[in-house]
């Protein structure tokens, strides 16, 4: 089992920039496939980026893709999403998530951290 806590949300303006990061403790965190997820009010929860147990592989949403960069370092047990070029329509709950599997649906993560707010002004 793995707990996850996500940091480094706030408000920004929009064309800004943030960095997120995601805490895990417990075992085994390089066997993880490692996901970030976003949801806005009235909104389903939407994939954003993945990241493979060695972090040699990434996949974007198109909607991030060129803005967002998803990392990870495993000996300090973390997982990054660098978010430049902010959109007001990039306000959500960040969420952090972690799979044995990984792909982009959220039922395929089995651990969830407990989101940090981004907030885009225009």
């Amino acid at each position: 089992q793995v707990q996850l806590v996500e940091s480094g949300g706030g408000l920004v303006q929009a064309g800004g920039s943030l960095r997120l990061s995601c805490a895990a403790s417990g075992r085994s965190f390089s066997n993880y496939v490692m996901g970030w997820f976003r949801q806005a009010p009235g909104k389903e929860r939407e994939f954003v980026a993945t990241i493979v147990q060695n972090g040699g592989s990434t996949y974007s949403a198109d909607s991030v893709k060129g803005r967002f960069t998803i990392s990870r370092d495993n000996a300090k047990n973390t997982v990054y999403l660098q978010m430049n070029s902010l959109k007001p329509e990039d306000t959500a709950v960040y969420y952090c998530a972690a799979s044995w599997s990984g792909g982009i649906r959220v039922d395929a993560y089995d651990y969830w951290g407990q989101g940090t707010q981004v907030t885009v002004s225009s």
